[in-house]
């Protein structure tokens, strides 16, 4: 059984005649009343880069942690080079040239670069000793072998994401990996580390290496992989050529049915509800000028560091400007706190809804309304029927997915975590609403529907400022965006004139420097 399942894999990889390094043959894992993964083959190529896409909850997360060693498959198999393996752990599956590197690096911060690199199979000197300096060499061998500067003697505390990433990546060609695979690793990098991260990953495959690239990101998919498969609730849809599909095509096969990537909703465009002139914090952003009108979209665009999050939290009264000033409604406002910023009817949706936007061991309802909950129950005596009530009107509005509202937040999916987020404030019923990364770390559904609720919300009035590192996303929402560069506006632009091309020039400054001299 296993043989033809094996056989299967290979043909529908395209390469029956040979082997690949490693393929899933027929592979089902169920845990509990969940069935996680049922008859799933996947074969990797050697010198691919292969895509692996589906919804949060369609089974991505398990397979990399099949191929890792950490579960069993109830049935089928793993098949290395056409044979059947058991594998027994991580450590078991690294020694047989499979590497995984998870979204977030798992290295030991208060080690060197080259002890986390060669964790578990360090070079031994004479009597088992630890041979420091051929670990440092070898170390710089692999940095180098990649094009990459790392200090290998340094400590890794401090390093950056996509350094991180690097020398994760460094550990699994320091055991000759065979296989690599890649969950989400472009989730917490900017645009330009993405650049050199496909460079190095790139590299890899060139070197003869499967890859699996798991990203929930389609144009990094189509700019990167040779093939991907598609995987819906638990089940293999689909594995093309990407030169074969296109993103709608991806997108049908991910949710089941023909959705719009970008939906907008006509808006009428009102007067300004919000101004800002001149606002400046010292380190942070200077003299930034723009305005937001009732039903409009603006998006706020640059490289990480230029200085969005920053803007936004001194418009949510979470930081102090040194300079400029803030009107709403073309009156003057100063917000020493956040709540003074909500009473003025601006309301934030933050970066990172797991430390900023959630209470972990609250309930959706507990939540949604605790923004609200001194405006609703002013002597603290919280009803739960009027809480309920609220809450379902939100679940209902923004079709969020759960058990019910006194469902804990950790057991919904990042998509759904994200809605309860925006529904969150808008009970504070805000008339100017920032979002910030509003579909980082969710599904292509998810993201459809964050979209379609961001449109819905401009068309009923409000002005929204939009904060994305995704420029399709930023290009297709926004009515006009504002491009930062080092905590300065390189430039604004019309929806009708935006491209990547240009967003990305004044981002990194050439437009701001071209205009400054007259080009």
């Amino acid at each position: 059984m296993t043989d033809s399942m094996t056989i299967d894999a290979i043909e529908s990889a395209g390469a029956a005649s040979v082997p690949p390094p490693v393929a899933l043959a027929g592979v089902s894992k169920r845990f509990g009343a969940t069935q996680a993964l049922l008859d799933v083959s996947l074969a990797l190529l050697p010198g691919e880069i292969h895509a692996l896409v589906g919804e949060n909850g369609a089974g991505k997360s398990t397979v990399v942690k099949v191929l890792a060693g950490i579960h069993q498959p109830d049935s089928g198999a793993v098949v290395l080079d056409g044979k059947t393996v058991t594998l027994h752990g991580p450590a078991h599956a690294r020694s047989l040239g499979i590497a995984v590197v998870h979204q977030e690096p798992r290295l030991f911060p208060d080690l060197t670069v080259a002890e986390n690199v060669f964790i578990g199979h360090v070079p031994s000197g004479r009597l088992g000793s630890v041979n420091w300096r051929e670990m440092r060499r070898s170390a710089d061998r692999i940095f180098e072998s990649l094009s990459v500067h790392i200090d290998s003697s340094a400590v890794v505390r401090g390093l950056s994401m996509a350094d991180q990433q690097l020398i994760e990546i460094a550990k699994a060609l320091s055991i000759d990996a065979r296989v690599l695979v890649l969950d989400e690793p472009t989730a917490s990098l900017s645009a330009h580390e993405v650049v050199r991260l496909f460079e190095i990953i790139r590299q890899t495959r060139d070197r003869g290496v499967a890859v699996l690239f798991v990203s929930h990101r389609l144009e990094e998919v189509f700019e990167l992989c040779g093939r991907a498969t598609v995987l819906r609730d638990g089940r293999h849809v689909i594995t093309a050529p990407t030169s074969e599909l296109t993103a709608a095509d991806l997108v049908r096969h991910m949710v089941g049915r023909s959705v719009s990537l970008f939906p907008r909703t006509t808006a009428h465009i009102g007067d300004v509800l919000l101004e800002v002139r001149g606002l400046t914090r010292v380190g942070a952003f200077r003299d930034i000028s723009f305005s937001v009108r009732a039903g409009e979209i603006v998006g706020l665009a640059g490289l990480v560091g230029a200085g969005r999050t920053e803007v936004a939290r001194v418009l949510f009264g979470l930081d102090r400007a040194d300079a400029g000033e803030v009107l709403l409604d073309g009156k003057r406002v100063t917000f020493k706190t956040p709540s003074g910023a909500l009473e003025a009817g601006i309301a934030y949706v933050p970066e990172d809804r797991h430390l900023d936007g959630l209470v972990g061991g609250f309930s959706i309802a507990q939540n949604v309304t605790l923004p609200i909950i001194p405006r609703l129950f002013p002597r603290f005596f919280i009803r739960g029927g009027r809480e309920r009530a609220i809450t379902e009107d939100f679940v209902e509005r923004l079709r969020i997915r759960s058990t019910g509202v006194n469902e804990l937040i950790e057991a919904l999916s990042g998509g759904n975590q994200q809605k309860v987020v925006i529904a969150k404030w808008l009970a504070t019923n805000p008339r100017v609403l920032i979002l910030d990364e509003p579909t980082r770390g969710v599904d292509i559904g998810a993201k459809v529907e964050v979209h379609r609720i961001i449109s819905e919300l401009a068309a009923s009035g409000l002005g929204i400022v939009l904060i994305s590192s995704e420029l399709p996303e930023v290009l297709a929402m926004s009515d006009r965006i504002i491009v930062l560069h080092e905590g300065r506006m390189s430039a604004e632009i019309p929806r009708a004139e935006a491209s990547e091309e240009r967003v990305m020039f004044a981002a990194t400054g050439q437009m701001a420097e071209e205009t400054s001299s007259g080009a």
